[in-house]
């Protein structure tokens, strides 16, 4: 993604962090990007959430830790949107606000979240996290990802 405009034509900085969706026919891509691999990864979430949720204003009523293992960068960006999506289905929990942080090879993340009720939902759910097309790795700029989601 190094290089890459964001909405609106800025063209990326070294150290800046952000994300977007692209809606495709049947699923949507969401590309993330920030100055570290978990940076990068905790703005992954947050464009997931944008792809059915608007959060923005919401209050978290609840905190959350997620550990994920030893794990190559790939499974943990499909483990982390994996969780989420768990999260979802089976606590109604959605995330306002990410931190991530490296814990022996693996990461560990905090959620601030909210519940269902209490976030506007704009979007449909997703319900996979599709291997094809993922990507996350270092570039000039940090590091960025990229990975499909289907609802």
């Amino acid at each position: 993604m190094g290089g890459d405009t964001s909405e609106g034509g800025h063209v990326r900085q070294p150290g800046e962090c952000g994300h977007r969706k692209v809606p495709r026919p049947g699923d949507i891509r969401i590309e993330a990007w920030a100055a570290c691999r978990e940076h990068c990864l905790a703005e992954a979430v947050l464009a997931m959430v944008e792809t059915f949720a608007d959060v923005s204003g919401v209050r978290p009523t609840a905190t959350g830790r997620v550990r994920l293992l030893d794990a190559s960068d790939d499974d943990l960006l499909a483990g982390l949107l994996d969780e989420i999506i768990y999260r979802l289905e089976e606590y109604g929990e959605i995330p306002v606000d990410v931190e991530a942080d490296e814990a022996d090879g693996g990461l560990d993340v905090r959620l601030a979240v909210a519940g269902v009720a209490d976030v506007e939902i704009t979007g449909r759910i997703p319900t996979a996290v599709a291997w094809e097309e993922l990507r996350i790795g270092p570039d000039p700029y940090g590091w960025s990802c990229a990975v499909r989601v289907s609802a």
